[in-house]
C-alpha cells in the first residue's frame, strides 16, 4: 500500500487527512515530532508521498527519499523545505496559499492596537491589583495618529491594510512585487523600504522568509527606523535579527515589539526577550481557528490525492 508520511504535526490526530486518503489505497503514517532530520529520516526513507509541518525537510532528508512523489507543506511559507533539492530530484513541492488569511491579519491588527493602546500591560496590572495606567500617559497612542508600515502586500498584507484603514492612520506599504496603483487602490501609499521604516510609528511583517528578506530587521535597518517605533511580526521569525532586536528594545530604540514568531522556536525561555514588559510574545499561534485547521490539514491531503490520480498537484512552488 502506498505510504503517506506526516513528518510532523500539532493537531489531535490526522482523521481528516486519513478520510481523504485511505479510500485513495493510501497508508498514512504519521509522527507528532519530527524536528531533526535524523527523527523525519527513517519515516519518508520509503514514503511515497510526505506532507511537513515544520520539520527541517533539507538536502539531506531529500536525498533519503527513495519513492517520494510530492512533498506538501502544511502551511503557507516553504521555508522549512530545500526547494532547489526537491527540484533537482523532480519532487514538486506545494504550499497552502489561501488558509488563515483572515485568522493572522486579524491577530496582526490585534498585536498592533495591543502595542498601541497597552491593552496586555493595563490587564497585567488589574491582575497584580493595582489599578489606574500601567504605562506613562505618553505610551497610550491613538492609531488616528499613526503611521503604519506594511512590509508585504500578499493576501495577508492586503486584508491587514483593509482592516487598518478603519483606524484612520496613515498607510505605507512596501512590496516591490506590488504596482504602486494597486496599493494606492487599496487606500495606502507604495514606499521603499528605507522611507518606509523612516517614516513608520509601527511596522508589522507580511512577507515570506527568502534570501532576500531573511534578518531584514537588524541592527542597520533599525538604525533607519523612527526613534520609539514599534515592531510586529505575525510572518516568519527569521524576518528579525533576534540579537539586534533585542538590543534595540534594551535601548529603547524600539519601544515595543508583539512577535508571533521567533527565531529559534519555541524561543527560549531564559531570552530577556520573553520577560521584558514591553514585549508580547505568543507562540506562533495567528493563523490558528477551527475553519483555517481543517482548510490546511484538507487542502494538504487533496493535494497528495491529485498526486496519487496521475493528476497535476495545486500550488507548485519549486518551478517544476
Amino acid at each position: 500500500m502506498p505510504k503517506v508520511a506526516v513528518t510532523d504535526f500539532t493537531f489531535e490526530t490526522l482523521d481528516i487527512e486519513e478520510s481523504i486518503l485511505r479510500p485513495l489505497g493510501l497508508a498514512v503514517v504519521g509522527q507528532k515530532i519530527g524536528r531533526t532530520p535524523e527523527q523525519v529520516i527513517p519515516l519518508v526513507a520509503d514514503a511515497d508521498y510526505v506532507i511537513t509541518q515544520f520539520a527541517p525537510i533539507n538536502a539531506q532528508v531529500i536525498g533519503a527519499m527513495r519513492n517520494c512523489k510530492i512533498i506538501v507543506r502544511y502551511g503557507i511559507g516553504v521555508d522549512n523545505v530545500d526547494l532547489k533539492a526537491a527540484a533537482a530530484r523532480k519532487i514538486p513541492v506545494c504550499n497552502v496559499p489561501d488558509y488563515c488569511i483572515d485568522e493572522v491579519a486579524d491577530h496582526a491588527v490585534a498585536m498592533i492596537l495591543d502595542l498601541t493602546r497597552k491593552i496586555t500591560a493595563n490587564a497585567l496590572k488589574v491582575k497584580a491589583g493595582g489599578w489606574g495606567l500601567a504605562v506613562p500617559l505618553a505610551g497610550m497612542g491613538c492609531m488616528r495618529d499613526m503611521t503604519v508600515g506594511v512590509v508585504g502586500f500578499g493576501r495577508i498584507g492586503r486584508q491587514v491594510v483593509a482592516r487598518l484603514k478603519g483606524f484612520k492612520c496613515e498607510l505605507l506599504v512596501h512590496d516591490p512585487m506590488v504596482d504602486p496603483d494597486a496599493i494606492a487602490a487599496a487606500g495606502a501609499t507604495a514606499a521603499g523600504v528605507d522611507d518606509l521604516l523612516g517614516r513608520s510609528d509601527l511596522v508589522t511583517l507580511h512577507c515570506p522568509s527568502t534570501d532576500q528578506t531573511r534578518q531584514m530587521i537588524n541592527a542597520r535597518s533599525i538604525a533607519k527606523m523612527k526613534n520609539g517605533a514599534m515592531l510586529v511580526n505575525t510572518s516568519r521569525g527569521t524576518l528579525v535579527k533576534t540579537d539586534d532586536l533585542l538590543a534595540a528594545l534594551q535601548s529603547g530604540r524600539i519601544a515595543a515589539a508583539a512577535l508571533d514568531v521567533t527565531d529559534p522556536e519555541p524561543i527560549d525561555p531564559a531570552n530577556p526577550l520573553v520577560k521584558m514588559d514591553q514585549v508580547v510574545i505568543n507562540s506562533h499561534i495567528a493563523s490558528a481557528s477551527p475553519r483555517s485547521v481543517e482548510k490546511l490539514r484538507s487542502s494538504a491531503a487533496s493535494a497528495v490525492a491529485a498526486a496519487a490520480q496521475g493528476k497535476r498537484p495545486p500550488n507548485i512552488v519549486n518551478g517544476l
